[in-house]
C-alpha cells in the first residue's frame, strides 16, 4: 500500500454497507414521496412509484395553489409570521427563564424549577384553556399563536443545563468589573450559547411552523389568520369532492383527475421544503447544542 493510503478492514467495510443502508432507508421515504407529488393521479393509482414519477405532472400543485376560495398566500405570509416571531420571542423569554434558574444565588430556584416541571405533566385541559384564551380576547386574534407559547419549560430545561456547564468565574469576573445581571446575560451567557440557542430555535420554529390545533380551535372561523398547515389540510380534505367539479391544468375535467393520495403528498412537499431549506444552516450546531445540554440535569 503507498504512504497515505488507508487500509480498510472488515469492520470499515461493515461500518460503511450499515451507513450506506441507513442513507437509503432515510432518503427513500422523502424521494417517493415527492415522486407521487410530482406523478399523475391516475398513473399513481396503479402503485409502481418509487423514487422517480413515472408520469410527470405539475396536476397536483396546480391544484393545490388554485383551489378557489382559499388565499394561499395569506395562509403562507400568517405561518411565516408565527413562526419568525413565535421563535424569536419564544426563545428570548426561555434564555431568560434558563439564565434565572441557572444562577447559583436564586433561593427560589428549586422551588420555581419544581413548579414549571409539575406543569409539565399536570395541565387544566382543553376546555379550561379554551376558556382561558377566550377571557384574554385571543380568540380570532393573531397573539393567540404568540403569546401561549412564549415559554416551553422543555426547552429551559435544555437551555438551563447548558448554561450550568459554563463557568461561574467569567459572571464573577465580569461583576467585579461592574457588569450587572442584564448585560452579563447578554454579553457574556447568550454569545456563549448559541449552539443551544440554536437548538431550540429549530424545535420551536418547526413547532410553530407545522401548527394547525390552535387555528382550528381559535381561528377557524376568521379565513385572514389561517395558517398555512391549516389551509393545506381544508385543501387535503376537499380533494374528496366529486372528481367531475376537479379541473386539470388545461382546463379539462377528467374523472378522477386528482386523487386524494397525490395532493396528500404534494401537501407534505410543501410543508416540508421551508424547514429543509433552514434546517442545513443550523444543523451544525444540532449534534453540540444537544449533547453539552444534556451533561447535566
Amino acid at each position: 500500500m503507498k504512504k497515505g493510503i488507508k487500509k480498510f478492514n472488515g469492520f470499515d467495510i461493515f461500518v460503511f454497507i450499515f451507513m450506506l443502508i441507513v442513507v437509503v432507508a432515510t432518503l427513500y421515504p422523502f424521494l417517493n414521496v415527492l415522486a407521487v407529488s410530482f406523478n399523475d393521479s391516475l398513473d399513481t393509482v396503479k402503485g409502481g412509484i418509487y423514487i422517480l414519477p413515472r408520469k410527470f405532472t405539475l396536476a397536483n400543485y396546480n391544484y393545490i395553489f388554485t383551489d378557489k376560495g382559499i388565499n394561499l398566500p395569506q395562509a403562507a405570509f400568517v405561518s411565516v409570521a408565527r413562526t419568525v416571531i413565535g421563535t424569536i420571542t419564544s426563545v428570548i423569554c426561555s434564555c431568560m427563564l434558563a439564565y434565572t434558574i441557572s444562577r447559583q444565588d436564586y433561593v427560589l430556584r428549586k422551588f420555581v424549577t419544581g413548579v414549571f416541571v409539575i406543569s409539565m405533566y399536570v395541565q387544566g385541559g382543553l376546555i379550561p384553556g379554551y376558556l382561558l384564551i377566550s377571557d384574554l380576547g385571543l380568540i380570532g386574534n393573531f397573539w393567540v399563536y404568540i403569546l401561549p407559547a412564549l415559554v416551553s419549560f422543555y426547552n429551559v430545561i435544555i437551555i438551563r443545563s447548558f448554561m450550568d456547564a459554563i463557568p461561574p468565574s467569567l459572571q464573577e469576573s465580569a461583576r467585579i468589573d461592574g457588569a450587572n445581571d442584564f448585560q452579563i446575560f447578554m454579553k457574556i451567557i447568550m454569545p456563549l450559547s448559541v449552539p443551544v440557542i440554536a437548538v431550540v430555535s429549530l424545535y420551536v420554529a418547526v413547532g410553530q411552523w407545522s401548527s394547525w390545533m390552535d387555528t382550528f380551535l381559535y381561528n377557524g372561523g376568521k379565513d385572514s389568520m389561517n395558517t398555512l398547515q391549516y389551509v393545506l389540510i381544508e385543501i387535503m380534505d376537499n380533494s374528496n369532492v366529486s372528481a367531475a367539479s376537479q379541473k386539470l391544468l388545461d382546463g379539462k375535467t377528467t374523472a378522477n383527475s386528482i386523487s386524494p393520495q397525490s395532493v396528500q403528498m404534494a401537501v407534505t412537499m410543501i410543508v416540508t421544503f421551508p424547514i429543509l431549506c433552514v434546517y442545513p444552516f443550523v444543523q451544525k450546531y444540532f449534534v453540540k447544542g444537544v449533547t453539552l445540554g444534556a451533561v447535566k440535569g
